[in-house]
């Protein structure tokens, strides 16, 4: 067995990718190490089509035309050619789509461009029988049809964490420590762990401190190794339901903290937290951002919905404006604040728009919180991060298991990725929730069906 996984090392290795491999990481023809990368010209056909517009896929697809443009001035791209570094495998385009043995189009119908893709990658498995061609798709059925055909086929691995069941969920319980030091916490003393064994200290991270009958909620600060308490009442008139709610109350409103994940079910609290904390921090920041990304119904654009821009990306935006109105509701008694919320909204203090609308915008003194974050891809998540400027703090809320997007799973989303990959940065804090809190019944939905 160990014979044959050396010897499938030293066999010469071509990857074929699809379309939704480029869609979701215009770089991926050199993530592939040594060995060669073919592209099908149908690829490019269908790239075409996405060349126009804002949203992710649309900068995915200009992207890798601008690399294989810019490679196409010293070579011809139907030929095998050295793409970038001269210790990857080469590339080229592949035009020939007629297989002499199989033919994907007879068995599974022509004229359909996942067939012809199919027949690209059997003509390179024809023509380099001393290869092992593999077919790379982020679409499930076209690497189903792949393996029907005798073809390798695997998904596209880059960016992907190994296994979303042990992802960081930034808690942790604890009984180990000192009585002494339990009371100097409950007293808002900070604690110095350098001599206390605490069973996690890689990064900032939250500790449910089991002492006899009680829990004590606590933060471990990476940077200082300290321990302090973690006791929010309420924020802006919400009061945390749980110990998880704490925990993500107390990340919200650490100054020292600039990048927050939350991750949890639906009814966990997470989008209504990060907007409660944003508005309780209104002072400190220029604007508050509130976004997510559109995955339009029925695989259309939402420029087929009627009405004005406003009225096309309402609908998608209305779970945010449910949050800010149970947040108003919390003040009924105090006018004041609901008019100056309402005030907010008017002068675009917050601001609820669409990811797309937003893109390159500047990013400074700003409280940017990106709802569903699951459906974005990581190169997404590292672009929002890498446009934040002095000042800004960002914050990501979404389910790994509840995708809308296609080519997206529990294990290579943008969240996933996050959180796997920041984990022990110091103006990093994550938390899981996983206590649902919006009613009985929709527990019910969670935890029984």
């Amino acid at each position: 067995m160990a014979k044959r996984k050396s010897d499938d090392k030293l066999v010469k290795k071509i990857f074929v990718l699809d379309t939704s491999v480029i869609l979701y990481d215009h770089d991926a023809v050199n993530s592939f190490q040594e060995h060669d990368v073919a592209v099908p010209v149908l690829v490019l056909e269908e790239l075409d089509n996405f060349k126009s517009g804002n949203d992710t896929r649309n900068f995915e697809a200009r992207n890798f035309i601008r690399i294989i443009d810019q490679a196409s001035k010293n070579n011809i791209i139907n030929k095998w050619f050295k793409l970038k570094k001269s210790n990857l495998g080469k590339f080229k385009i592949a035009l020939n789509e007629h297989p002499k043995k199989q033919n994907a189009e007879k068995i599974f119908g022509e004229g359909k461009f996942d067939n012809r893709i199919l027949n690209t990658a059997l003509v390179l498995k024809e023509e380099n029988s001393d290869c092992k061609v593999t077919l790379v798709s982020k679409d499930i059925c076209l690497r189903l049809k792949a393996k029907s055909l005798n073809l390798n086929a695997e998904d596209y691995e880059t960016g992907k964490i190994k296994n979303a069941d042990e992802l960081y969920t930034g808690k942790s319980e604890f009984s180990g420590l000192p009585q002494e030091n339990v009371e100097n916490l409950l007293n808002n003393e900070l604690i110095d762990t350098k001599n206390i064994d605490l069973p996690y200290t890689l990064s900032n991270h939250f500790y449910l401190i089991k002492n006899k009958k009680k829990t004590i909620n606590a933060f471990y600060n990476k940077i200082d190794q300290t321990l302090r308490l973690v006791n929010h009442p309420d924020v802006f008139n919400i009061e945390p339901r749980n110990a998880e709610q704490s925990f993500a109350i107390d990340a919200l409103l650490n100054p020292d903290i600039k990048l927050v994940s939350i991750q949890g079910n639906a009814g966990t609290g997470k989008t209504l937290l990060a907007l409660a904390s944003s508005l309780a921090q209104r002072k400190d920041y220029r604007q508050i951002y509130i976004t997510r990304p559109i995955v339009p119904l029925s695989n259309k654009d939402i420029g087929f919905l009627p009405g004005d821009v406003k009225a096309k990306v309402d609908p998608y935006m209305a779970p945010i404006w449910d949050n800010l109105k149970f947040i108003k509701e919390q003040f009924a008694d105090d006018e004041k604040m609901q008019l100056k919320i309402d005030e907010l909204v008017r002068t675009e203090k917050i601001q609820i728009a669409p990811l797309a609308f937003i893109r390159g915008r500047t990013i400074t003194k700003i409280f940017f919180i990106i709802d569903e974050a699951q459906n974005l891809t990581p190169h997404e998540v590292k672009t929002i991060i890498s446009r934040a400027g002095e000042h800004t703090k960002i914050v990501f809320t979404g389910d790994i298991y509840q995708i809308d997007t296609p080519y997206l799973d529990s294990e290579s989303n943008g969240l996933s990725y996050l959180i796997e990959n920041a984990k022990k940065h110091p103006l990093y804090a994550h938390i899981t929730l996983q206590k649902g809190e919006r009613s009985e019944l929709a527990n019910l939905a969670t935890e029984l069906l």
